[in-house]
């Protein structure tokens, strides 16, 4: 909102002038009061179309840049427009109002758009910031009438005819309300909050009647001062109930209204109403200008929105003050018009920002007329402005100006709606994975727009697909991939036809692999344990795939690898077990230890303290203990959060919050396990923690809550910082592919249980000391001879591999088909192959300045690289050319 006008509507005058009816009919003939703009020397300017793309049949998004000057000083200005075809059959117009449909109840456009499927908008109507939260201008939205016009001086209006015809004029509003016995009372309006009649400042709401319906969404009605209230609640024409000195502490009911009175209007409801009376309320919103004769109660909208800006394709004369809406400073500003034919309405929202200089009133005029306005009017800008449109393909609103980080919650807005049917495809989109392993199986979904350029859901299309290289094979939308490689996929359906690179990775492609276990301890024998492998490939790709794509050894204890799971065969006289996972030649390791559980809240003896929260603050839900769930017996209690994700815009969240900034959690627990019986949502289940920085660190659950019965799910803490505090466990439905997951839905939890690990193994700190171009090296003091001495080769000292690794007590494997050598020692493993500079240590790709290379058929290799990736420690002495390793 701009300027004065929010100043205006903050004083109040309690002078009494006249009454509201007098007002009313003096307002009921046409008001020639007009300001004209005060304007500089005529600058050149011109606009340039930068871009133009379809929201929806009849609708486009335009992107047009403005250039002319200010005193001296050349100015840019962003300006965008909705376009909208009223010929089209499959395109309407209509009001946003608030949050549900309702006044008081403030919300950005973007969230008022998504919430009643507007493919576009922008922002409304002025309204008084400190009042509750209506519009200052009539409303009428979905053709019902929810607000009407103000009794003030050149305030106009944007409606569309029940023809489909637009129309910008100001309107005017007469109604009564008719008691028992005969006598009536005027109405001042409909919902509407207080304000100040012009000229003579009189508070809108003394000596009044004003009804309010259950668009109004408080139970507070223009209560800004203390009065003589009274009101009367009525329903289907029968008083209900009457209060005097009072409000009705409800909002009205859908079937009836409230009348809220005072002063004169008080005492004729004393005089002439009571309970169980049946009155009449009549009333009729009409052009200001007796000449025209539209029917009001036929519009199919109505929005309120100031001054008028254009005229038969001129800058006009103002209706209102510029100190309204600081109609001289150069702001964000929002307008609404239509082309001299009215077939089409140009909705504009100019930006103010560092890379849009703003307009003056007197400069909207000017960019108005430009894109093709014969008729316009102000609407709320400044901090107000906002606009949104729905990229094609995707389902809800993004913004298209730059409010500057905040988007200001506004009574209403206009909006955009699409009446089209479901259409062919016109232009589709493909989700996937543009990287995958052998033998991986990946579902790609189609989506798109169609015909009348409205979005179809990624998995709603049925494609015909095919191959450009033979190296995997389509079944359905799925594709496995059956050898490395590079293809293009192509997808066909309808009008429309996509295609897709992707890789089948090999090897060379891997820049790591790291194995992730559900548990990082085992705490009990045939604890089943699940297998992931985060895969980062060296174009800078990530994923997680299952662990039965991989070739699995176990090290140092008996179990089994089944698909996806690893069980170890007893826990009895082993502290830890080294998994690897072999991928076309590469390999990886982790270590799971041993260790025990411990029960943390089970919500009866043990109990946390919790409670709901949400993000962003439209998200609804609700956090309690419940007993006797299915599954648990009678006098088990659990956690049960519901949670509705529709409000709001973005990645969504709904909390189950522990204390206040979490609650602290004994030792250094290696996971977490928790019961939780799921909804099927396919949402993401997560926990967060505060770690010992005091920072919130996110771990997974899993990101697809597919079940629907009790299950256990776990977390992996081992790369946490400690000590740490359980801070929430949530559900999260993230902005990327948000419509293929459930935006309601319920789960609840039971024993959340840490794991532990005993203490793990240590290796042996050996030393050795080697010097290069000698034989004799020192292994915890002691002189051993060698065969092949350490030798510098292009400035890296080179070592030999077996003795050193053996010496620290490792293990040396040799592959003779490769020519690799692989290296054990504790939980690190690294990969070389001779006469290759590419090695993998840890999983992780390297590359070092030589290469292994066989010295009196010993192994040769960088120490560097072992020791900076292996977490050697070790030191060198340039006077006796001595490196000592530990």
């Amino acid at each position: 909102m701009t300027g004065q006008y929010r100043r205006r509507t903050m004083f109040i005058i309690l002078k009494k002038t006249g009454t509201l009816l007098l007002t009313a009919a003096i307002l009921a003939t046409p008001v020639a009061l007009s300001w004209k703009p005060t304007l500089a020397a005529a600058a050149e300017d011109s606009i340039k179309l930068l871009s133009e793309e379809p929201i929806t049949a009849g609708a486009v998004l335009q992107k047009y840049e403005w250039t002319s000057t200010r005193g001296s000083k050349a100015i840019r200005v962003g300006a965008n427009v909705v376009r909208v075809d009223l010929q089209n059959p499959y395109v309407k117009l209509d009001v946003m109002t608030g949050r549900e449909g309702q006044f008081t109840k403030k919300q950005s456009v973007r969230g008022m758009a998504n919430e009643t499927g507007a493919v576009a908008g922008v922002n409304g109507d002025f309204f008084n910031t400190q009042a509750e939260g209506a519009p200052i201008g009539p409303e009428v939205a979905d053709g019902k009438l929810e607000a009407t016009p103000p009794y003030l001086p050149g305030w106009y209006s944007f409606a569309i005819t029940k023809e489909n015809k637009p129309v910008i004029e100001m309107f005017t509003f007469k109604g009564s309300v008719k008691a028992k016995d005969g006598a009536e009372f005027p109405l001042g309006g409909i919902n509407k909050s207080y304000y100040w009649f012009e000229p003579n400042g009189e508070h809108s709401h003394i000596d009044s009647m004003f009804l309010y319906t259950s668009t109004w969404g408080q139970d507070d009605r223009a209560n800004d001062r203390n009065t003589d209230l009274t009101e009367v609640l009525v329903q289907n024409d029968i008083v209900k109930e009457i209060v005097r000195y009072g409000k009705i502490p409800m909002v009205a009911p859908e079937d009836g209204y409230i009348l809220r009175t005072e002063g004169k209007a008080a005492q004729f409801v004393l005089d002439h109403i009571k309970v169980g009376d049946k009155i009449q309320a009549n009333y009729d919103v009409y052009a200001q200008d007796p000449t025209l004769s539209y029917d009001a109660k036929t519009f199919k909208m109505m929005i309120g929105g100031q001054t008028i800006l254009v005229d038969q394709g001129k800058a006009s004369e103002f209706s209102r003050p510029l100190s309204d809406v600081s109609g001289a400073s150069a702001v964000a500003r929002t307008s609404v018009g239509f082309s001299k034919d009215g077939r089409y309405v140009y909705m504009i929202a100019a930006d103010k920002s560092s890379e849009s200089d703003g307009l003056t009133l007197a400069e909207l005029q000017k960019v108005m007329v430009k894109v093709g306005v014969w008729r316009g009017m102000n609407l709320d800008g400044g901090g107000s402005t906002q606009m949104v449109s729905r990229p094609l393909g995707e389902t809800s609103t993004q913004l298209v100006n730059n409010p500057g980080g905040y988007e200001r919650p506004v009574v209403n807005g206009l909006g955009v709606y699409s009446t089209a049917p479901v259409g062919q495809p016109l232009g589709l989109k493909i989700s996937g994975p543009a990287s995958m392993l052998i033998g991986e199986k990946v579902t790609y979904n189609v989506g798109g727009y169609d015909e009348f350029y409205n979005p179809i859901k990624a998995g709603q299309v049925t494609a015909d697909w095919s191959t450009s290289q033979a190296i995997g094979t389509f079944s359905g939308n799925t594709f496995t991939a059956t050898k490395k490689g590079k293809t293009t996929l192509t997808a066909v359906s309808g009008k429309g036809k996509q295609t897709l690179d992707v890789q089948v990775i090999g090897k060379n492609e891997i820049a790591s692999m790291t194995i992730e276990p559900s548990n990082s301890v085992i705490t009990e024998s045939n604890e089943p344990i699940k297998l992931n492998v985060r895969v980062k490939t060296k174009a800078g790709a990530e994923k997680v795939v299952p662990g039965d794509l991989f070739q699995w050894e176990i090290r140092g204890a008996k179990g089994e690898i089944t698909g996806d799971t690893f069980r170890l065969a007893s826990v009895a006289d082993v502290k830890s077990v080294e998994l690897v996972a072999r991928y076309d030649g590469f390999s990886t390791m982790t270590s799971i230890g041993i260790g025990y559980k411990k029960l943390w809240a089970d919500f009866d003896m043990l109990n946390a303290e919790v409670s709901f929260t949400s993000y962003p603050s439209e998200v609804k839900g609700e956090v309690k203990r419940v007993p006797g769930f299915a599954g648990l017996d009678a006098v088990n209690n659990a956690v049960y959060m519901s949670y509705d994700l529709t409000g709001g815009a973005g990645t969504k969240a709904a909390y189950i919050t522990f204390g206040q900034g979490g609650l602290p959690i004994e030792g250094e627990p290696k996971s977490l396990s928790v019961k939780v019986k799921g909804d099927g949502s396919r949402n993401w289940l997560r926990a967060s923690f505060i770690d010992g920085d005091g920072k919130e660190v996110l771990v997974d659950f899993t990101k697809s809550l597919n079940w629907s019965d009790w299950q256990t799910a776990t977390a992996n803490l081992s790369t946490i910082k400690y000590p740490v505090k359980l801070n929430k466990i949530y559900i999260a439905n993230p902005a990327l592919g948000q419509d293929e997951r459930e935006l309601k839905g319920a789960i609840a939890i039971d024993d959340i249980t840490f794991h532990y690990q005993t203490k793990a193994p240590e290796l042996p700190r050996n030393q050795i000391q080697l010097t290069i171009n000698k034989k004799t090296v020192e292994v915890n003091g002691k002189p051993v001879e060698i065969d092949q001495a350490p030798v510098i080769v292009e400035g890296n000292t080179l070592v030999p591999l077996r003795f050193v690794v053996e010496a620290l007590k490792g293990e040396v494997l040799w592959n003779n088909d490769e020519r690799k050598v692989t290296v054990y020692r504790g939980s690190q493993m690294a990969e070389l192959w001779l006469d290759n500079k590419e090695m993998n240590m840890n999983g992780k790709s390297v590359t070092a300045e030589v290469p292994p290379v066989l010295m009196q058929e010993l192994t040769m290799v960088p120490l560097r690289i072992l020791t900076e990736n292996l977490g050697w420690k070790v030191s060198w002495d340039q006077s006796t050319l001595t490196v000592t390793m530990e």
